[in-house]
């Protein structure tokens, strides 16, 4: 099974699927004239924008996502982003971020437009844009089979597999056991619904993310000396001037690039489920609070681990196909243990139990948003009658897959998410891009109406945007939305005389 999954990411994810991201990241970039930087003192205010009854807020929008980005692939997958591409692929994980918040912005914002109800709850993401914007429901079911089978069965193994190895590092607690406290603990929560869901990302990602961070600080600190010559070796290598490194830049992009997808998966569509269902007044302000997200998971999670791993040089640079270029921890596949002994450098005895600490919970929160976006797309696909059995079977399903992950060898479970992943993003990156349009005018109208000192309301048939329902039918009635357009209304009037 492992050779056949090897074959099958090797078409998945060719050198067509780099061009694509980063491509598409450009084009989103210009035609955005960069938002990425021109609205960062807005997507800083718009995270506490508060919600409603049936919406999550906006800053619990922000942490669903963060929990679906913030994973294994922040730790381990910097790690062996480093290990097979050199130094320079964290400049490539930059590169991506910068790129993918823009990408970010366009999807979300489309997942805000075309989003609808379920049972009283707000549901969107890229089944119903791909619907409802393009008219392509064959292709809808598609995605949305392709991220019930991806998020349900190939993703969360790897999450628990992660979780299981730590803990048995730092405390030699069986994968068995691990595997089982995961289960009972994730049935908890996702048997509960989903503002169970939401208020314990909430609670959870910020605690995790804040604390990973600092212990990078204290890292940094002991090794202050060491940041310039940090600083010059991943450049050099990302741009082929390091001698060192200077033969494997296409290894840098490529697992950069591929890494940088897995940590953020913008452009994916798989992390924007939870910032459709929050309760906005207009959709780009969720879509800019998405473009943050990116960046609060690679420029500053993943760049941690990245300066941890390199400034005190705890890695291996073992291309494939080639001979090591870097052996300074010989034996140690690559890993959450680039991370541990990096940090025990510094801080003897604390390494192992700080990572399986912080995996456990990065990994575990991702699992429980896994779980969401998967349900999202069942709920898409199935008729009334059939989701109350469905979503059971589902969640037995994701129980069963994070029990598998727990004990099975890292390298498949590996080789399974990498495909899940990459499957997706081939789809939703090319219909972005057919529906960027909307997703620019949108953009445009949120800026105009900031100019005019408003706060911004969404009116999709002023843009001439179809299949917009919620907006039309269900927003379009609330106090705030008729406060707000008819101030909209009396200031265009008085510009007008």
């Amino acid at each position: 099974m492992g050779d056949i999954v090897s074959w099958l990411n090797g078409i998945v994810w060719s050198n067509a699927l780099v061009v694509l991201i980063l491509g598409a990241g450009l084009i989103f970039s210009f035609t955005t004239r960069f938002l990425q930087v021109r609205h960062l003192k807005d997507m800083r205010k718009l995270i506490f924008d508060k919600g409603s009854n049936s919406g999550f807020s906006a800053f619990q929008g922000l942490t669903m996502t963060l929990a679906s980005r913030v994973g294994i692939g922040n730790i381990a997958g910097v790690a062996t982003a480093i290990a097979f591409g050199g130094p320079g692929a964290l400049f490539w994980m930059w590169v991506m971020a910068f790129l993918g918040a823009a990408t970010s912005f366009v999807e979300t914002t489309l997942a805000q437009v075309y989003k609808g109800k379920d049972q009283g709850q707000l549901r969107g993401g890229p089944p119903f844009y791909i619907e409802k914007g393009l008219k392509l429901k064959w292709v809808a079911v598609v995605y949305a089979g392709v991220t019930v089978l991806a998020q349900g069965t190939l993703l969360p193994p790897l999450q628990a597999n992660m979780v299981a190895g730590g803990v048995e590092n730092a405390f030699g607690i069986q994968p068995m056991i691990t595997g089982s406290v995961l289960v009972l603990v994730l049935a908890a929560i996702i048997f509960g619904g989903v503002k169970r869901i939401a208020k314990f990302a909430q609670i959870v990602v910020p605690f995790m993310a804040i604390g990973y961070i600092g212990v990078c600080f204290i890292v940094l600190g002991a090794n202050i000396s060491e940041v310039p010559h940090m600083f010059t070796m991943v450049i050099g290598s990302a741009l082929g001037m390091d001698a060192t490194f200077g033969g494997i830049i296409g290894a840098a992009i490529s697992w950069g690039i591929q890494r940088g997808l897995y940590s953020n998966a913008a452009g994916v569509g798989s992390e924007i489920y939870g910032a459709a269902a929050v309760e906005v007044s207009h959709p780009a302000k969720q879509g800019l609070i998405q473009s943050f997200a990116v960046y609060v998971d690679t420029l500053l999670v993943c760049t941690a681990t990245g300066f941890m791993i390199l400034i005190t040089g705890m890695y291996n640079v073992v291309p494939d196909g080639m001979k090591p270029l870097v052996t300074n921890i010989a034996e140690v596949e690559p890993g959450t243990v680039y991370t541990q002994r990096a940090i025990e450098s510094v801080l003897p005895g604390f390494g192992a139990p700080f990572i399986a600490i912080a995996v456990l919970f990065f990994a575990f929160t991702t699992i429980v948003a896994y779980y969401y976006s998967a349900e999202t797309c069942l709920s898409y696909i199935l008729g009334e009658k059939k989701k109350v059995v469905a979503k059971l079977l589902l969640k037995v399903l994701v129980l069963g897959a994070v029990f598998y992950g727990s004990a099975n060898a890292a390298e498949l479970v590996w080789g399974l998410g990498d495909l899940g992943l990459g499957s997706m993003g081939w789809i939703n990156i090319i219909i972005i891009l057919f529906l960027s349009k909307q997703a620019i005018g949108v953009l445009k109208d949120y800026e105009v109406q900031k100019k005019n000192g408003l706060d911004p309301v969404f009116t999709p048939v002023k843009l001439g945007i179809t299949g917009a329902d919620y907006w039309e039918k269900e927003y379009k009635y609330s106090e705030h939305y008729n406060q707000l357009k008819n101030e909209a209304e009396d200031k265009s009037t008085k510009s007008s005389i």
